[in-house]
C-alpha cells in the first residue's frame, strides 16, 4: 500500500488522501479493534451497501443510514417490515437498493440468532482474526475472510462475500493493514496489543 503526505506533512495510507472526512475516518477508526456488537453489525451492513460503490460515498451517508436503520441496533432492525423497506426506498439520503435494505433486515434477524449461539457477535467474528505476520497485507480478501464469509452465509447472512468481509476485518481492527510508515499504524498496533478479545 502506498503512502501520501497529508496537509500536516504526516504520511498516511494513500487511499485517504485529499478528503478531510476520509482522513478523519482513517486516523480515528480504521484498523482500531472493535468488540461492540452494534458497531460490528453496522460495519458489516455498510460494507454490504458499499459493494459496487466507493466507501467514501457510504461514509458520507453514514449518519443517514444510522437514522434509517435505528442506529443499527439489530434487535430493532430485526422487527422492520415491508413499510420500513418502502420508507427507505424513498429516502434519497441513503443508497436505495431493495436487495441491500432487505438483506440488512434479514441479517439483523440472523445476528440475534448468532448472539444466542455464541454470546455476542464480537465473540463470533473475532474467532476469525488472522494470525499476525507483522506487516500489512495489501489484499482484498484472505483465507480467514473467506472462512468468516462462509460461516455467515451458512447461518443465512447475505451480502457478506469474502471481499466485503475482509474490508470489514480491516476496518474493525481484526487486521492492521495501515501501510508501513503510516503515522497511524503504530497506534493501531498498540490498540490491538492492548485489546482484550471477546
Amino acid at each position: 500500500m502506498r503512502l501520501i503526505a497529508g496537509d500536516d506533512g504526516k504520511l498516511r495510507c494513500s487511499w485517504c488522501a485529499g478528503r478531510a472526512d476520509y482522513v478523519a475516518y482513517h486516523d480515528t477508526e480504521w484498523g482500531f479493534p472493535v468488540k461492540d456488537d452494534r458497531r460490528l453489525f453496522e460495519k458489516l451492513s455498510l460494507e454490504g451497501f458499499q459493494s459496487g460503490l466507493s466507501w467514501l460515498t457510504i461514509l458520507r451517508k453514514r449518519e443517514a443510514f444510522r437514522r434509517s436503520f435505528a442506529q443499527f441496533e439489530f434487535e430493532k432492525v430485526a422487527r422492520f417490515g415491508p413499510r420500513d423497506v418502502e420508507r427507505m426506498l424513498k429516502d434519497a439520503s441513503i443508497v436505495r437498493h431493495r436487495g441491500k435494505i432487505e438483506s440488512t433486515i434479514g441479517n439483523a434477524r440472523r445476528a440475534i440468532s448468532l448472539v444466542k449461539e455464541c454470546g455476542s457477535l464480537a465473540a463470533f467474528v473475532w474467532r476469525y482474526e488472522p494470525v499476525s505476520k507483522g506487516g500489512p497485507r495489501p489484499k482484498t480478501a484472505s483465507p480467514e475472510a473467506a472462512a468468516l464469509s462462509k460461516a455467515l452465509k451458512k447461518r443465512g447472512w447475505t451480502f457478506v462475500g469474502p471481499t466485503t468481509v475482509y474490508a470489514f476485518m480491516q476496518a474493525m481492527g481484526l487486521v492492521n493493514d495501515h501501510a508501513d510508515g503510516c503515522v497511524i499504524r503504530p497506534r493501531a498496533d498498540r490498540l490491538r496489543r492492548a485489546f482484550i478479545r471477546p
